[in-house]
């Protein structure tokens, strides 16, 4: 029977971790080896368990280290419930993944030391804590890490390829050769081949069971074959840039990435074996588990189960109370205007992608023309954006990170100007209501450019009050939906549990019109207007996918 409870206790507490880690492991091709991790911590684990020492028999008199622990164990388990509160509202903060690392370690280490003493406890310490590699660095340390690798990579490579008689010019995190700029990014920074590194060295000191000095310079070697082979693969494609041309790049891009990997996995092997075989001692156990304490471990497991139910019900209670009254918005989509001058879709650049973690996100780039003025017809450079996320998965927060007013003036444009919210009509009583934004950009002696951005967030649920009203002011006074932008503070993200705001399912259109001659807001609405009417297409009931329940 306590076996029994000891498996459920453990496979739900290490399958919830591992459930919100996957978010992170699946929309971050950073951490795409986090996948491995859980099977991997589970085959050491069973490797460890083939040469488990005898359990050490505990001192029935002594109490003060079971108080210590099991106070510790229960301060654990009381902490779950504010973490799993938090992380609904905010799947990838990342600071709440590694205290819900260190509370389901915590948690299981101090149930082997309960079963085996210390021995234990020093024996099956390391796979149980192997899940670490898994879970996402601070971006407080990551973004330091990865922008020093982009620029140490970026003059190494540069310097290397002037020693091979390739002109290069480093600027910035880019790299000048003839035929343009080649662009040294979080891939091409090494970041990804230094994790998967640190991964493999510590699986294999693992695996060959060497002394922690040996898996000390395990670990550094494969840190240092990758950091090397990135290097070179970065030379190799400033070399190629310079010879042939950008689109070789591209193509020699992901190939060379997958070789770096290959390459520290073999070399990893190697490096292993000549550091030695393996130090195991294996012994077998000749003591029978003990079972002077069997009653009181399995009280506290029913008690540490029932309280990870309850939890699990308490979090989604907390979010399904505050969602009572919400009901499912109209669903819409985008047809694209394939027949507008110059039309092309456009590439959503990979580092968007990783930052928004949208599930689907086009974009498109066409021109039009505006009311005739006094130097004749307006040429209009229009692009459009649609983002799309499944509930569940992120936080309701990053629908608010691609707005008009934090993308574009990161680009070079100056905001001058907010025109409110206002409904546009789609088809029937149906209504989206954009919020208008104006930005100017000047170029040297150039005339400035205009340019005005249309946004719009849709909920797939919303209040009921928010979906019957399609005034502007309604829309405008609706939380979080069309007031200030996202700032990702402490505050916001608490506000968001507070409020009982999980992420329900959002959906983006942000339209964006550029001019370099006089471009009224007016002339701009009347625009918008039009190309709402002819791209927005309401989902018919049928085609229409509601948010389900969570």
């Amino acid at each position: 029977m306590r076996l029994v409870l000891l498996f459920l206790f453990f496979g739900a507490l290490w399958f919830i971790l591992c459930r919100q880690l996957t978010g992170e492991w699946s929309v971050n091709e950073q951490y795409n080896y986090g996948w491995f991790v859980p099977f991997f911590s589970l085959y050491l684990f069973w490797l460890r368990w083939q040469d488990r020492p005898p359990p050490e028999i505990p001192n029935p008199k002594s109490r003060i280290p079971n108080s210590a622990a099991l106070l510790l164990g229960i301060l654990a388990l009381l902490l779950l419930l504010p973490i799993r509160l938090f992380e609904i509202a905010n799947p990838e903060w990342r600071l709440l993944a590694w205290i819900h690392a260190a509370a389901v370690v915590t948690l299981t280490l101090l149930l082997i030391w309960w079963a085996g003493g210390e021995a234990w406890l020093r024996h099956f310490a390391f796979p149980v804590a192997f899940i670490f590699v898994a879970v996402p660095w601070p971006t407080s340390v990551e973004t330091p890490v990865i922008q020093g690798l982009m620029r140490l990579v970026a003059h190494g490579a540069a310097e290397t390829a002037m020693l091979l008689g390739t002109p290069a010019e480093v600027e910035g995190n880019l790299i000048r050769v003839s035929n343009g700029l080649v662009g040294v990014n979080e891939a091409c920074s090494g970041i990804r081949s230094l994790q998967t590194s640190l991964m493999i060295g510590l699986l294999f000191g693992e695996l060959k069971r060497l002394s922690v000095p040996r898996r000390i310079a395990l670990v550094g070697g494969a840190i240092t074959i990758a950091l090397f082979a990135n290097f070179v693969r970065a030379v190799f494609l400033v070399r190629v840039a310079a010879t042939e041309n950008l689109s070789e790049v591209s193509r020699w891009h992901d190939i060379a990435g997958y070789s770096i990997i290959a390459l520290v996995f073999v070399a990893t092997v190697g490096l292993a074996y000549l550091l030695g075989k393996s130090e195991v001692r294996r012994r077998k156990s000749d003591v029978e588990e003990h079972g002077a304490q069997s009653a009181i471990a399995g009280s506290y497991l029913i008690f540490a189960l029932c309280w990870l139910l309850a939890v699990e019900i308490g979090t989604a209670s907390w979010y399904r109370l505050h969602e009572r009254n919400l009901v499912s918005g109209i669903g819409w989509s985008v047809r694209w205007p394939e027949q507008a001058p110059n039309f092309r879709k456009l590439k959503i650049d990979e580092e968007i992608r990783a930052v928004l973690r949208f599930d689907d996100g086009q974009a498109a780039a066409w021109t039009a023309s505006s009311p005739v003025n006094r130097s004749g017809p307006n040429t209009i450079s229009c692009l459009l954006y649609m983002f799309r996320w499944n509930p569940g998965k992120n936080s309701a927060l990053l629908a608010n990170l691609h707005r008009p007013d934090v993308c574009l003036p990161a680009s070079g444009w100056s905001q001058v100007a907010d025109d409110g919210v206002r409904s546009y009509p789609v088809s029937g009583s149906f209504e989206l209501p954009f919020r208008h934004f104006e930005f100017r950009r000047t170029f040297g002696d150039a005339a400035p450019q205009t340019a005005h951005a249309f946004y719009s967030l849709s909920e797939d649920r919303a209040s009921g009050a928010s979906t019957s009203r399609q005034d502007a002011n309604a829309v405008a006074n609706s939380p979080g939906m069309y007031g200030s932008r996202s700032e990702w503070t402490r505050a916001e993200r608490l506000g968001a549990v507070l409020e009982g705001r999980r992420h329900l399912g959002q959906q983006v259109i942000e339209a964006i019109f550029i001019s370099s001659e006089p471009f009224s807001a007016a002339d701009a609405e009347s625009l918008l207007s039009d190309l709402v009417r002819e791209v927005v297409s309401v989902n018919s009931a049928s085609d229409r996918e509601l948010t389900p329940e969570l």
